[in-house]
């Protein structure tokens, strides 16, 4: 068997191969966390006396942060485009209401305002405070 052959053979094998295993068995979400934590890593640096060449240097290093920074969000940002997630993950999606309580109002959500009862206090001409 040629070379070329056994590339024909070869290459769309270990092309399918390493996508199941980046896609299918999460590799590339740990890929990019041990990207994320390798930036974040903290910059030591030591104080001189303040003089020109040392305001040149830090707005230089400044200057230099803020473009890895915007170099990261932008890769960010194209590999959330290439896996099709979109920004808002929980849109279209509605609160879950805990059951597990025992309350009468177990059932109703935390910002339900319940029914007004202002029209019965009106209806019973101000007697109200003398039922209860």
């Amino acid at each position: 068997m040629k070379t070329n052959e056994f590339k024909k053979i070869l290459k769309p094998l270990i092309k399918q191969v390493v996508k199941e295993v980046i896609l299918e068995e999460g590799m590339l979400s740990r890929v990019v966390s041990e990207v994320a934590r390798g930036l974040n890593t903290p910059v030591v640096e030591q104080k001189h006396t303040t003089s020109r060449d040392s305001i040149d240097e830090e707005r230089k290093r400044r200057e230099t942060e803020e473009s890895y920074e915007k170099q990261r969000q932008e890769r960010i940002k194209r590999l959330n485009e290439s896996t099709g997630i979109s920004s808002d993950i929980f849109e279209g999606t509605r609160e879950i209401v805990q059951e597990a309580s025992h309350s009468p109002l177990s059932s109703h959500a935390p910002g339900d305002q319940g029914i007004d009862i202002t029209a019965i206090e009106k209806l019973s001409s101000g007697k109200w405070k003398q039922l209860i």
